[in-house]
């Protein structure tokens, strides 16, 4: 909402001197948000000038201009710009006359863009300045033309200021309007809120209304609303007022169209300016009809099925059963609260104009302006609730104006229909405002408060019984009226306190893990991406199941991307696609990595199918079971994605690729992240190279898989040939691991060191040999790693031989030779009777 201050000014005392900011400040205290300040950028001197002659002279480029002596001082006097008082001008309008009072804008003056003014050479003449149009003085959008002062109904002598004169030195703030505040769209609303905040004294504009008299009925007005929504009418008022004999070629005057203007409305002619003017100031919107195109009385109805309507935009529109129209004998005539039709619309021949005020139901008018995509200012008001007892001021207000500045005379009596109930009364208890916004009121304060607003207050027994005032309509509970006291009084009152958290809460176990993964993932060097939970059905098949069975996935109802219909089962895709994306920008190193959900619904089962309860009660715990149940599992997954060089190529080092060494080196961060001890053995995926994937496993169960992607995918995808790839559920990571951890003393005493090297069969993994040595070697094996895997000349067909490095240390002493070598023995002998292990000579 744009407040012009003049306006502002005649309905709240603003001290001599104040500033746009200075109103700001003050509309901030009670809770109306800043946004801008909006002047007309002009810089003086800008004056009034007589066109005494001018000459027309035709040029090369086809172009006719005038050669005009302009007076812009009384004669004798000097002129603003400290020139003579006639000046030269080159001007390239035609529609003025000799004699015309026009806007002259003097060397040195600054129009808005900005765009200064000075003298300068064209068309073979000095131009000492500058005949101004409408939009060059930002009073419109009029450029085929200079201004000329009669056509505004303006006399001024020569050399007058004509910024002060046009209302050109004006300004206006700018508000944000919340929902809840929709009497804040009127110069009546932010009044009444700056008096609440300086105590200035305000001056209702309703009070400048003559009210009607005579006859209620002297218009036909008829409301039948035969299908309400949720019940409640969809117009509880209609009031109406006729003024005839009106001018419509009349000029709006200067100081209307300079306050349209600043409140962000183009002048369009006098009728409509009026009707406009009044909307911004008693915050009602108001339609004109041009009475003598109207045809028998108005009735209030819901469209009919398939009806069709021109609005005042020149669009037919088809309507909807529960848009609400005013119509006459031949049909809809306004799309009621939202726009009006173009067969009734005031023109350049309207003599005589029936002006029309209501009051409409916010939902009704809502949907409506949604439906026809029509959010016209009168909608934006009706949404958020309009004054029900302004209707009758307002249509009189309008017909004085029309009166004072077109020329009519308004009728004696005017029709008022109001069926708006009556407010409810609130019972406010001793204290609650208090127990609400934590700080002590007084009764008196609580009283003074809501008295403000102008609310009728009755002290019962219990505390205060109080009626909201019709005009804010968002005061519904005592809630409400709590809050509004604290607005008043001040929010400065209010202390600022930190909340202290309660004991024995915070994250989860669950929590600190996942966080402390991807820290620990992070700190390694690792980019943590994401990506969107949407796959195609192709991506779901390949990386969903380890050997290509098939899955069932989750349909997205209304999907963003319809080449991607499905919920996620795997990160890995997601992966890929970030990665591919950074190849492409010339990345090509990436170590990436998400914790996100994944979608594993169970085959044969339908999710989702149930409704969802209504929002305005707590749903029964059966029916909060049966909501979970048709939830779909949804475990988090780790995921991580290694492509280019782990080590760059640099004087002395060759640069090492990516490869399955870094996706292994991915879970044993996962590891010490975790506290899990993860078995990482021979494994298959499709989507994975043979030979080159590992299987993930905490005692009995599978929980991911890490290697290289199959190189046809990578190839598919416009990677390169190796990718590292990990994928593991962390949550069945964090389940399967010991809640709490056992720390280790650090050994002091001398470790024993020993190789191991056991002839194995190929396909018998590294891993479960490794397993086989720690668990026969006893508990003086510190530490067993693979060294060396050979395959050649001095083993056998069809075998391999492995090497460990060993590591022996007691806590109590220090080992020999023999007890190391007799525990290393033992791991032999278990690997041996497990796996058909021999020691390689």
């Amino acid at each position: 909402m744009r407040v012009p201050l003049s306006w502002l000014a005649e309905y709240v005392e603003l001290v001599p001197g104040t500033t746009p900011e200075d109103v700001h400040a003050a509309l901030v205290k009670v809770g109306l948000e800043e946004e801008d300040v909006h002047t007309f950028e002009l810089e003086a001197p800008i004056v009034v000038g007589e066109v005494l002659e001018f000459v027309e002279e035709p040029q090369s480029n086809g172009k006719t201009i005038r050669w005009c002596q302009v007076r812009v001082a009384p004669e004798g006097e000097m002129a603003a710009d400290g020139g003579d008082a006639v000046h030269g001008i080159v001007c390239g309008a035609r529609n003025f006359f000799v004699g015309d009072k026009v806007v002259v804008t003097l060397p040195g003056a600054v129009l808005p863009g900005p765009f200064p003014i000075a003298a300068r050479k064209t068309y073979g003449h000095v131009s000492d300045g500058m005949i101004a149009s409408a939009r060059e003085l930002g009073l419109g959008d009029e450029h085929d033309g200079i201004l000329r002062l009669s056509t505004l109904g303006i006399d001024a002598p020569v050399g007058t200021d004509a910024i002060k004169l046009l209302g050109l030195d004006d300004a206006a703030i700018e508000i944000n309007v919340t929902p809840d505040r929709g009497y804040a769209f009127s110069i009546r609303g932010v009044a009444r809120e700056y008096a609440h905040a300086t105590g200035a004294r305000f001056r209702d504009p309703v009070e400048q209304a003559t009210p009607a008299d005579g006859s209620d009925d002297a218009f036909s007005v008829v409301i039948d609303d035969t299908a309400p929504i949720r019940g409640k009418l969809g117009s509880s008022v209609f009031a109406t007022r006729i003024v005839r004999g009106v001018d419509a070629s009349r000029p709006t005057p200067a100081w209307m169209i300079a306050r349209l203007k600043l409140a962000g409305i183009r002048s369009i002619s006098v009728l409509v300016d009026i009707t406009n003017y009044v909307m911004l100031e008693l915050g009602q919107p108001i339609h004109g009809y041009d009475l003598d195109r109207l045809r028998g009385g108005i009735v209030v109805r819901r469209a009919a099925p398939g009806e069709k309507f021109t609005t005042l935009d020149g669009k037919e529109r088809t309507l909807h059963v529960e848009d609400l129209v005013v119509t006459d004998d031949r049909g809809p005539i306004g799309l009621g609260g939202v726009m009006g039709g173009a067969e009734t619309e005031m023109g350049g021949e309207t003599r005589n104009v029936l002006v029309e005020a209501a009051n409409w139901d916010p939902v009704s008018i809502a949907r409506t302006a949604r439906r026809h995509k029509l959010p016209s200012e009168a909608a934006k008001r009706y949404e958020r609730g309009v004054d029900p007892e302004i209707a009758g001021a307002a249509v009189s207000r309008v017909a004085q104006l029309m009166v004072d500045l077109a020329g009519g005379t308004a009728d004696a009596g005017g029709s008022l229909i109001s069926t708006a109930p009556a407010r409810e009364a609130i019972l406010l208890p001793d204290g609650f405002v208090s127990s609400i916004i934590g700080i002590e009121y007084t009764a008196e304060e609580v009283h003074d408060a809501l008295a403000e607003i102008g609310g009728a207050i009755t002290a019962v027994d219990s505390g205060f019984s109080v009626v909201p005032p019709a005009w804010r309509p968002d005061l519904t509970g005592r809630e409400e009226l709590a809050e509004e006291v604290a607005r008043l009084i001040g929010y400065d009152r209010i202390p600022s306190v930190l909340p202290v958290a309660p004991p024995g809460r915070g994250l989860t176990r669950s929590q600190r893990l996942r966080r402390r993964t991807a820290d620990t993932l992070a700190a390694a060097g690792s980019t943590e991406v994401l990506s969107f939970p949407f796959a195609s059905a192709a991506d779901n098949a390949v990386f969903g199941s380890a050997d290509g069975s098939p899955v069932a996935s989750v349909r997205i109802a209304n999907a963003l991307d319809q080449t991607a219909p499905f919920l996620r089962r795997s990160l890995v895709p997601g992966l890929i696609g970030a990665a591919r994306r950074n190849l492409s920008r010339g990345l090509t190193d990436l170590d990436l990595f998400e914790i996100g959900t994944v979608f594993l619904p169970e085959p044969g089962r339908t999710y989702g199918s149930l409704e969802v309860p209504v929002g305005n009660e707590r749903p029964s715990d059966e029916v909060l079971a049966a909501l979970d149940a048709g939830i779909p599992p949804q475990p988090r997954h780790l995921g991580a994605l290694i492509v280019g060089e782990v080590v760059p190529k640099q004087p002395g080092q060759a640069a090492v690729p990516a490869g399955i060494a870094d996706a292994l080196d991915v879970v044993r961060q996962i590891e010490l992240a975790t506290g899990a001890h993860i078995d990482i053995a021979q494994g298959a995926h499709q989507a994975m190279h043979p030979g080159r994937t590992a299987e993930l496993r905490i005692g009995d169960t599978v929980v991911g898989f890490a290697g290289e992607l199959l190189p046809a995918l990578a190839a598919e995808s416009d990677l390169p040939r190796v990718v590292a790839i990990v994928e593991l559920d962390l949550d069945a990571v964090i389940a399967l691991t010991e809640p709490s951890l056992e720390a280790h003393a650090i050994g002091t005493l001398p470790a024993a060191t020993q190789d191991l090297s056991l002839i194995v069969p190929n396909e018998v993994a590294a891993a479960m040999v490794a397993a086989a040595v720690r668990e026969g070697a006893g508990a003086l094996l510190e530490h067993v790693s693979i060294v060396d895997d050979y395959r050649g000349p001095g083993v056998p067909d069809g075998s391999k031989s492995l090497t460990f490095a060993l590591r022996f240390r007691a806590d109590d002493r220090t080992l020999t030779a023999g007890e190391a070598s007799e525990a290393k023995l033992a791991g032999a002998a278990l690997a041996r009777e497990r796996l058909g292990a021999t020691i390689r000579e």
